[in-house]
């Protein structure tokens, strides 16, 4: 996979991204001052950039999630967001096991989890509903999951159901538009793909 070597806030002024978003919490006294008009094209190419940013994901990963969201039935533009919702190092900071979608990649990839029993080190792993997700029974007394335990913030989705005593969580649904608070016009983006 090739590394984002952006540096974070940088990438969000260009992209015209709210830091949050992607979990970068400092301030930018620095604002984003553009010369001239964006063509249609260029709208579109950042929206995709911005989609592609937020979930982490390559190019090629991303041309798939568009191909198989032409071939579903319904909104493609739609179908490829709840893709990329469902993908398991999303699910994984849905839940709040993560601060960012990076760091639930990284956790995933470390082979931390388990789903329906199994253990699962592929991030892209598609969820569906009625999948329960857990932490490995070996890395529970970890300080890192004994932190999440303790702690009080919830979790905010509706689709996920979430049990912070047992370190568990169960698909209920697959995730709608409305579910989704991304920052991303997908019509645009199905445009730049259909040209």
């Amino acid at each position: 996979m090739a590394i984002n070597k952006y540096h974070r806030l940088k990438r969000c002024r260009f992209l015209d991204l709210d830091p949050t978003a992607v979990g970068c919490y400092k301030k930018s006294n620095r604002t984003n001052v553009r010369k001239g008009k964006i063509s249609e094209y260029g709208l579109q190419l950042r929206e995709k950039q911005r989609a592609k940013f937020i979930y982490n994901i390559s190019e090629k990963q991303f041309r798939h999630y568009y191909e198989v969201a032409d071939r579903m039935k319904g909104v493609t533009g739609e179908n490829m967001l709840i893709l990329l919702e469902r993908r398991l190092d999303n699910v994984i900071y849905r839940m709040g096991l993560a601060t960012t979608r990076l760091q639930a990649r990284q956790l995933v990839s470390h082979a931390q989890f388990q789903v329906n029993g199994r253990r699962v080190n592929i991030p892209s792993y598609q969820v569906k509903p009625g999948d329960v997700i857990c932490v490995k029974e070996s890395k529970k007394n970890n300080g890192y999951f004994t932190a999440i335990k303790e702690s009080k913030a919830p979790y905010i989705v509706k689709w996920v159901e979430f049990d912070r005593e047992k370190l568990e969580g169960k698909v209920l649904a697959l995730p709608t538009r409305e579910d989704i608070d991304s920052q991303i016009a997908e019509h645009m983006i199905v445009e730049l793909y259909s040209k």
